[in-house]
């Protein structure tokens, strides 16, 4: 491939869905893609979120819509896919981005917590690759990025059924690229470590855990969205164009040991 800095790195003419685009790393995620030239769609649990984000996007001169997508149903994701194909034409890049990690010690696991946990990381995940594939066969391919995470290959304490799902995503992104190949789908993960978003809030503001994650990260600091967005990017532009089935840790080097 020709070196080209505009086009083998950016996304120009590409339709872009983000799934819990409105804060963290969707909202970080919509920005580089929108930044790398792409038309957004905005996947919104409450499609009246994220008015700012869209401005924003706006404001780059980029096409941008906000869909109802409540992911924990499948009829919601089948009309948000349907919506931003008859709004924007297509959909180039999907970046799976809904995840949720309640907290708890294996003993006191609920089945409502483990259904709400592997629902929304693994099922949700799937059934928007599957609708979105469908319509990438037909236009001769695209990119889905999946959000894992440093815990599908690592234990962490009071977090058994979110590192269950997360490996989930794993082999489910690795399998998912062997399958789709032959449609010119390509299918990567971005596994990241703690990154500064206002789901990690609440525990990264006690001075003493902060801590702890940090002596965990041979780089010694926290991430930042922008730092998992910028990969994504990559995942989704020419430049990554010979890259499917990885899993690509982004965790400061926790993993290492």
């Amino acid at each position: 491939m020709e070196y080209n800095e505009s086009t083998t790195y950016g996304v120009k003419g590409k339709v872009a869905l983000i799934t819990g685009a409105a804060k963290g790393l969707g909202r970080a995620c919509a920005l580089a893609l929108a930044k790398g030239g792409a038309e957004i769609a905005l996947g919104l649990r409450d499609v009246n979120s994220a008015s700012d984000l869209e401005s924003e996007i706006k404001l780059m001169g980029r096409n941008v819509i906000r869909v109802q997508m409540d992911v924990s149903t499948v009829q919601e994701i089948q009309s948000a896919v349907e919506k931003v194909i008859d709004n924007l034409g297509k959909i180039d890049i999907l970046v799976n981005n809904v995840g949720v990690a309640p907290a708890n010690e294996a003993l006191d696991v609920t089945e409502s917590d483990y259904d709400l946990t592997m629902n929304l990381n693994v099922k949700a995940m799937f059934f928007t690759s599957q609708m979105v594939a469908k319509h990438m066969i037909k236009q001769g391919g695209g990119r889905i990025i999946n959000m894992s995470s440093q815990a599908g290959t690592i234990t962490l304490d009071d977090e058994s059924v979110y590192c269950m799902s997360k490996a989930a995503v794993n082999h489910m992104t690795k399998n998912l690229a062997s399958e789709w190949a032959r449609y010119n789908i390509q299918v990567n993960a971005v596994a990241p470590t703690f990154i500064e978003t206002p789901g990690t809030e609440p525990w990264l503001k006690d001075k003493e855990f902060r801590q702890s994650v940090i002596d965990r990260i041979p780089l010694g600091r926290i991430g930042k969205p922008e730092e998992v967005a910028s990969v994504v990017l990559f995942l989704a532009a020419p430049a990554s164009s010979l890259i499917t089935g990885e899993i690509i840790t982004i965790d400061g080097g926790w993993t290492l040991k």
